[in-house]
């Protein structure tokens, strides 16, 4: 998979092409990309997915903080997992926003000469969202690329979205983000230095920076998974204040204790992904019955991965 930063670049033949956020590449996300590219790979022709950052809600209602489910790096790494050949992550700004439906198209057909575009029922673009799938099929017509349009996909009787994972991880719901991710959700960082508290107490934890703008779970300790460099360990993952330690402190942190590891983690890049909501953060009477805790968390996380491992969670 090739990422481009930019349409100007890139020049192909009778592309299949997706376009939407895609943020959290969900089952719903998945659905598209795989007709995409199960259409793309019949046809014998190169599969682009176009995608958008910042999200345009960020620039057209002026929301901030922690809102992404997926960087745009992590966004083509799970698209490039789907198979597809390559994805251009546009800048979205308020001068793009203006643009209309049928430049923006005609742009698009300029460098991809696409076949067929791929979109979800509820897809628009352009200013005012005025290219709904009316306007993008008579485009088509006129550039000469056909319009599937791919259903939506439901969990529960409800229709996944992005929003609805993101109502699930604010509260902690990580299993239920999850199902309707249909991968656990996750947030890579690179380990930095901390306190060293973990260690003195016998139970050494590596603080995580996250990128500020990915969305974190539900304050509270998770039993986890994390990726290091080709492997992977269990871990239990507290995303909080350290309300025991640092009771006056409102800095969010990412502490990760790794299962059965000791080696030296700083400046080295992890991916915790998230199995299952173990408990809120807590604030001990004193240290010994934080340490009690952990090791309840951390026989709770082993019971969990074994589950795991059996297929049964």
């Amino acid at each position: 998979m090739q990422h481009f930063q930019s349409i100007s670049d890139l020049f192909l033949e009778e592309s299949w092409i997706a376009i939407g956020i895609f943020d959290g590449v969900h089952l719903g996300h998945q659905s598209i990309i795989r007709n995409l590219v199960t259409g793309a790979t019949s046809a014998g022709s190169p599969s682009v997915v176009v995608t958008f950052f910042p999200h345009p809600k960020k620039v057209l209602y002026g929301i901030s903080g922690q809102f992404y489910l997926t960087s745009p790096e992590e966004r083509a790494e799970l698209l490039s997992d789907l198979g597809v050949d390559y994805v251009i992550t546009q800048l979205f700004d308020e001068k793009f926003s203006k643009t209309s439906a049928v430049a923006y198209m005609r742009k698009l057909h300029d460098h991809l000469k696409m076949k067929c575009l791929n979109i979800g029922v509820d897809f628009a673009l352009g200013r005012d969202r005025e290219g709904n799938i009316e306007l993008l099929e008579k485009i088509g017509n006129d550039l000469g690329y056909s319009v599937n349009v791919v259903s939506p996909k439901s969990f529960n009787g409800l229709v996944i979205s992005s929003s609805m994972i993101r109502n699930a991880l604010l509260s902690g719901d990580v299993a239920y983000s999850h199902e309707l991710l249909g991968h656990p959700y996750q947030v890579d960082g690179v380990v930095i230095p901390g306190d060293g508290r973990g260690r003195l107490l016998g139970i050494p934890t590596a603080n995580v920076d996250v990128w500020e703008e990915k969305l974190l779970p539900k304050v509270g300790v998770y039993a986890c998974r994390v990726l290091l460099e080709g492997s992977s360990f269990g871990a239990v993952t507290n995303i909080g204040v350290r309300p025991t330690f640092d009771s006056d402190s409102l800095a969010t942190r990412v502490e990760t204790h790794i299962l059965n590891f000791d080696r030296d983690l700083y400046g080295k890049k992890l991916r915790i992904q998230f199995l299952k909501r173990l408990r809120e953060e807590i604030r001990f009477k004193d240290v010994q019955k934080l340490i009690e805790q952990i090791l309840c968390d951390i026989e709770s996380t082993k019971e969990i991965l074994k589950i795991e491992r059996e297929g049964g969670y």
